[in-house]
């Protein structure tokens, strides 16, 4: 890349949470940012506070439909160039016991949290695969790895999916100049956990976690920053374990 031109991100489910605070990374580290969200108001929002430190655009998308992937990647080239990174992020944590969950239920659990992630590595892995060059980051996550301890069947076998997928598109674009990575946090110390629970709740899950304390979004937005770097043309087809030592392997 020219001396100066800065490089382009993509994150998705970027209006709020994890999502935003990866935006942030990025923004901070000098890539301009494409902010997506199903919240295209939010994503505006989000879009608007990365204004000050770079370029940013904030785009409603549904991850979902790959027309609306297509869009993305459109107005992406249009607005900044040719992105070099994309950050798998958006998708929603479910709950429910395993013989209550409807069919209905866990299907739409999988389109949003598996499909959506699947869509945009291969709109985004063929584009990459094009220029030569490319980086994906998809988030997973700890219950895709133990079967959710906390989490509805819906969702962790979403994220267990994420992690199946992962490898087989790094191997695929491997040869072609593109990595792809997955980041798979445990508990983290964000609004949306730390609202969902008591005090006493949120206690004895701190005490479960073996570093005793709820994990950092933003040092899982640091990781996504480093896998986006060159010198990660060293690593694909790898999860990154961001979970406390909740799970050692």
């Amino acid at each position: 890349m020219a001396e100066g031109v800065a490089r382009v991100a993509v994150v998705t489910g970027a209006a709020s949470g994890l999502g935003r605070r990866i935006a942030h990374a990025f923004a901070a580290a000098g890539y301009r940012v494409v902010v997506t969200d199903i919240d295209g108001r939010g994503a505006a929002v989000a879009a608007r506070e990365l204004a000050a430190v770079t370029g940013a655009l904030g785009l409603e998308h549904d991850i979902r439909v790959k027309a609306s992937w297509d869009e993305v990647l459109r107005r992406s080239n249009q607005e900044f160039g040719g992105p070099m990174v994309l950050v798998n992020c958006a998708g929603q944590t479910l709950f429910g016991d395993a013989l209550e969950v409807s069919p209905r239920d866990f299907s739409a659990g999988i389109e949003l949290n598996l499909t959506g992630t699947f869509i945009g590595c291969q709109v985004f892995g063929r584009f990459f695969a094009e220029q030569a060059t490319g980086r994906i980051i998809n988030i997973a996550s700890l219950a895709g790895q133990n079967g959710g301890t906390a989490s509805g069947i819906h969702y962790a076998a979403a994220k267990a999916g994420v992690l199946a997928l992962t490898k087989v598109f790094a191997r695929e674009l491997a040869a072609r100049g593109v990595t792809v990575n997955a980041i798979a946090p445990g508990p983290l110390n964000v609004a949306a956990v730390r609202d969902a629970l008591s005090t006493g709740q949120l206690a004895g899950l701190e005490r479960g976690i073996p570093v005793g304390t709820l994990l950092s979004p933003d040092f899982v937005a640091q990781t996504a920053v480093l896998l986006a770097s060159d010198e990660a043309i060293s690593t694909t087809g790898a999860c990154w374990d961001i979970n406390g030592g909740l799970l050692l392997r």
